[in-house]
């Protein structure tokens, strides 16, 4: 199968789930990832993700919006996908969702702390930001969500939801059902008296980790070697799905 009908059938295939996983309702959520030079592939606006087939996706510029194929239109959240390109080059994909568990954190402005368990923060890092809020296309919030992804690869959206960057849609898909998994881990911990954090020394080993398997605009450390983009990819998609097991 040719490399863009792959993208579109993984397209449509993920954009279905975060729907099964009840993690959007109505018209919430989208999703897009590189298709081309310049260009990105999109779900539509106004329709279910659970019902998104291949026939409705679009193809963006990445640079403005502007639909370049289908005939559909793209959603207005569209601008938050290209904040998150321009800040991180190295990314193939983005996720924006609604998982209740973690958005309740956001629309309540408390941040995440992954601190509490050695798989998120290999998978997802020390933090997971709370990007404060703003209509999409505000230059402030373009800003707040540059600032975050250049620490983070999963932020919560104050009064909004989650988003998700990654080389391609599973790993997006991984991270946030992570994220929303800890959101359920810190609700039960809160109820029995609070989480207790790992130690310091601990945490930065797990850290050290994580920066060497996952990437940002290209460079790695992996085993004190830096490990270009294309082969760090492979590593960062290997990587959460033996986390996932």
């Amino acid at each position: 199968m040719h490399t863009q009908e792959l993208l579109r059938a993984d397209l449509v295939r993920f954009s279905q789930a975060v729907h099964a996983k009840g993690w959007v309702a109505n018209h919430d959520g989208n999703l897009t990832c590189r298709y081309a030079e310049g260009q990105l592939l999109s779900t539509p606006t106004a329709v279910s993700k659970g019902a998104v087939g291949s026939e409705m996706l679009i193809v963006v510029s990445d640079q403005d919006g502007s639909v370049v194929q289908g005939t559909r239109k793209a959603f207005s959240e569209l601008k938050l996908h290209l904040a998150a390109y321009r800040a991180r080059p190295d990314i193939g994909a983005v996720i924006h969702a609604h998982p209740p568990q973690a958005t309740g954190f956001a629309v309540c402005h408390q941040a995440l702390d992954p601190s509490i368990m050695a798989e998120p923060i290999v998978s997802i890092g020390p933090s997971i930001p709370l990007v404060p809020f703003g209509l999409p296309g505000e230059s402030h919030l373009d800003d707040e969500l540059s600032r975050a992804l250049g620490q983070a690869d999963v932020v919560l959206l104050a009064n909004h939801g989650v988003l998700a960057v990654g080389p391609d849609l599973e790993t997006c898909m991984l991270r946030i059902e992570l994220v929303e998994h800890l959101a359920k881990i810190t609700l039960v911990a809160r109820q029995l008296g609070g989480a207790v954090a790992l130690p310091p020394e601990t945490l930065q080993k797990l850290s050290d980790k994580h920066a060497g398997l996952f990437p940002r605009n290209g460079v790695a450390q992996v085993s004190g070697a830096p490990e270009t983009l294309g082969n760090a990819q492979s590593i960062v998609a290997q990587a959460l799905r033996r986390l996932g097991k």
